[in-house]
């Protein structure tokens, strides 16, 4: 399928040009998408004022490359010869899918000259082009004064900032607040070890099992069965989410992406003693760069086995053993839906506090 790059604009000199993935970082074309990774971290760093979100291009690479799973479309903002920002369309592949993912990254300083709009009918054309009608993105919300806006969850709110503008202006509905956590990890880890101790005698029909990526053969299917829930047992709002499938192919995939980015990735999982079966886990994640920050991806407790406090057991197990995995590491950060409150009250008594919140928002095309 060919989407047109170039769209009609009365921006001078603005191009948007399809981003090359090279095969590697030091190939002869990864020019383009190393200028894109800096562009990502740069915008990011703009609007957060720190750099929890930075990541290498080696890291993002695998992410890009095809796979049975999603078609990822990807342009460059290129403004007078110079990149300015990405813009970017996920189509999942799931069958039935109605879904497309898309984001819009601009500095700062090329703010308010249009772009972002002529952009977004490259958005609009891409998920047309895939059959896709329901359109949803995330963003950075940072907190100012001045009208709020609520989503229809009831829980939380953001500013009606430039970004949210944006959204409103396009069709958009905000669906839901999501928070960002951060936790020190420099400090004392007194308060995790009687957490950890109150969640052992609250499960005792569980233990904890752990492992680094590649997932161990014994672990595959059971892990594979959990992150396949991570699209339906979440809160969500109303959002859609396609109910996705994994097996040991797609964690296969899911362990090269990592790894072949250089990340290690430590998964901590709550095992029903009786059973062996898999009810529970949570990720830590962490580049090359060891004393940059960790990012808590997946956590999971599949609905049949909850009660016995084991999101507080794989939580406060892995964060106490990740010390020995990343001790330079000084926070680590995670992210949840704003009225997810059973997951916020354990992160809360762990000692993450709130940093910033993202919108997710939502249009339907007719």
């Amino acid at each position: 399928m060919t989407i047109t790059a170039d769209i009609n604009t009365t921006i001078a000199e603005l191009v948007f040009r399809p981003l090359t993935v090279p095969a590697s970082i030091d190939a002869p074309d990864a020019a383009d998408f190393v200028t894109m990774t800096e562009v990502r971290n740069r915008v990011y760093r703009a609007i957060s004022g720190h750099d929890d979100d930075h990541q290498p291009p080696e890291a993002l690479l695998p992410h890009y490359l095809p796979s049975d799973y999603e078609v990822r479309h990807m342009w460059l903002a290129v403004l007078n010869g110079t990149i300015v920002g990405r813009i970017g369309v996920d189509i999942p592949l799931e069958a039935g899918s109605r879904s497309a993912y898309w984001l819009i990254e601009l500095l700062p300083e090329v703010w308010g000259r249009g772009i972002g709009t002529s952009a977004y009918q490259l958005v609009e054309q891409t998920a047309r082009a895939h059959g896709r009608t329901v359109l949803q993105s995330w963003a950075q919300h940072p907190d100012a004064p001045g009208e709020r806006l609520v989503p229809p969850t009831g829980f939380g709110s953001i500013p009606r900032d430039h970004a949210a503008r944006f959204f409103l202006r396009h069709g958009y509905a905000l669906e839901q607040i999501e928070r960002c956590s951060r936790l020190d990890l420099t400090g004392s880890f007194d308060q995790i070890e009687r957490l950890l101790a109150e969640a052992r005698q609250a499960s005792t029909d569980y233990r904890v099992v752990q492992w680094t990526l590649p997932t161990p053969t014994e672990y595959v299917d059971g892990y594979a069965w959990m992150k396949s829930r991570m699209s339906t047992d979440v809160p969500a709002g109303d959002l859609e989410f396609d109910e996705e499938a994994w097996d040991a192919a797609r964690i296969a995939l899911h362990d090269a992406r990592h790894l072949d980015g250089g990340q290690t990735v430590q998964v901590t999982a709550a095992q029903h003693i009786t059973t062996g079966e898999l009810c529970g886990f949570n990720e830590l994640v962490i580049g090359k760069d060891r004393t940059r920050t960790t990012h808590q991806e997946d956590t999971l407790v599949l609905a049949e086995h909850r009660g016995h406090r084991l999101g507080l057991l794989v939580k406060c197990a892995g964060l106490l053993s990740w010390r020995q995995v990343a001790p330079e590491s000084p926070h680590v950060v995670t992210y949840n839906a704003e009225e997810n409150r059973p997951m916020l009250d354990i992160n809360e008594a762990i000692g993450f506090v709130p940093v910033s919140y993202e919108g997710a928002w939502k249009k339907v095309l007719a």
